[in-house]
């Protein structure tokens, strides 16, 4: 996600809150987008009571089958807010401290790095991908296991000293996936669904493999266009859907739910149903630098101090066909959820309807 575009399309929404009429704003967003080839599910929320919510496009081009609002998408790096709040609800049961090193729980090349480094995405780590796209044999299917041995084995060079710069990593939170896992002696998946899917009654919400999320009838594939030009299932193209590949990791995504589920996880923040306030005040702090600068990103979630609204925590995912965002304007219990199945571009327009809809009902 490129922060300062949502920076400039929250100023726009800012200027425009007045002058814009009500909720037009947004139904003529959603129609041009429509109209475009969006296919995708929208929803805005204020105080957890749902004030629009609309479905688009295909959940599969090639039968034509209609897109629904409580259908299931692949929700990409919005899974990292998952893997941050399973960490923080190991620290509060008193099985790890943010603090700790990662060394302490798995063994890495990689000297120095602390759990919140990883959390933080401030860690240096390499990317993990790289080395497996480079030495994996892509017929078979990797896990965390297979990525932890590989970074051992090839020790890419890190980018920088733990704590000096912030570099958006999947690395870091495949590592938290198996440090979590090492804390708790369970399985990263099935703890997740316990911990927290579960308790929320997030029943549309898991971590599927490629056959489960084929048992999953409301399930929205991503598409992307082939060389006709026409939309085709991403996991077409296999050697460069590393979502196949890598289909047994965990941690920095592989979650799919629907917008409704979305918004009980969005609700839930609210209260102390999973980590106390402290906790999640924390996950909602910027990082401080090695240079005493900071670092707009928490545990799981990319911080604005400031919005038309107040405090902004958002997250955005990118997968083969798949955009995701969830916006939370946290100091006015409003949210923005959007998820895509044909990797259309036009996702930062519904924001910003969305965010100058909100202005107005």
């Amino acid at each position: 996600m490129n922060r300062f575009l949502l920076l400039f399309l929250l100023a726009i929404a800012s200027f425009q809150l007045n002058v814009l009429a009500q909720q037009k704003i947004l139904h003529e967003a959603v129609e041009r987008a429509e109209k475009e080839g969006f296919s995708g599910v929208i929803l805005v929320a204020e105080n957890g009571k749902i004030l629009f919510e609309d479905a688009m496009g295909m959940r599969t081009y090639e039968n034509r089958i209609l897109l629904h609002e409580d259908d299931t998408f692949e929700l990409a790096s919005l899974s990292k807010q998952f893997t941050a709040m399973m960490i923080m609800m190991c620290e509060e049961k008193g099985l790890l401290a943010f603090d700790d090193q990662a060394a302490k729980y798995i063994e890495t090349p990689y000297p120095g790095i602390t759990i919140r480094h990883l959390l933080t995405h401030t860690s240096g780590l390499p990317d993990y991908q790289a080395i497996m796209d480079a030495h994996w044999d892509k017929s078979k299917v990797a896990g965390n296991q297979e990525i932890l041995e590989y970074l051992r084995e090839y020790a890419p060079v890190k980018s920088f000293e733990p704590g000096e710069q912030y570099e958006y990593s999947n690395t870091g939170y495949v590592l938290l996936a198996s440090i979590v896992e090492k804390a708790t002696g369970k399985d990263f998946v099935e703890l997740m669904r316990e911990w927290i899917f579960q308790p929320l009654k997030m029943k549309s919400t898991d971590i599927r493999s490629l056959a489960e999320k084929a048992e999953v009838q409301t399930f929205a594939a991503g598409h992307l266009k082939n060389k006709e030009g026409h939309y085709v299932n991403a996991n077409t193209f296999h050697s460069s859907d590393y979502t196949v590949w890598l289909g047994n990791r965990k941690g920095p995504g592989r979650v799919s739910s629907n917008v409704e589920d979305l918004l009980k996880w969005d609700q839930a923040l609210y209260s102390n149903t999973l980590v106390s306030e402290e906790t999640l005040e924390e996950a909602f702090t910027p990082f401080k630098l090695t240079n005493e600068r900071r670092s707009y990103y928490g545990f799981g979630w990319e911080i604005e101090p400031k919005s038309p609204f107040g405090k902004m925590v958002m997250h955005t995912g990118d997968n083969p066909g798949y955009k995701t965002i969830i916006v939370r304007f946290i100091e006015e219990n409003k949210t923005i959820i959007i998820l895509n199945n044909n990797a259309h571009p036009d996702m930062m327009r519904l924001v910003e309807a969305a965010t100058l809809s909100l202005g107005k009902w």
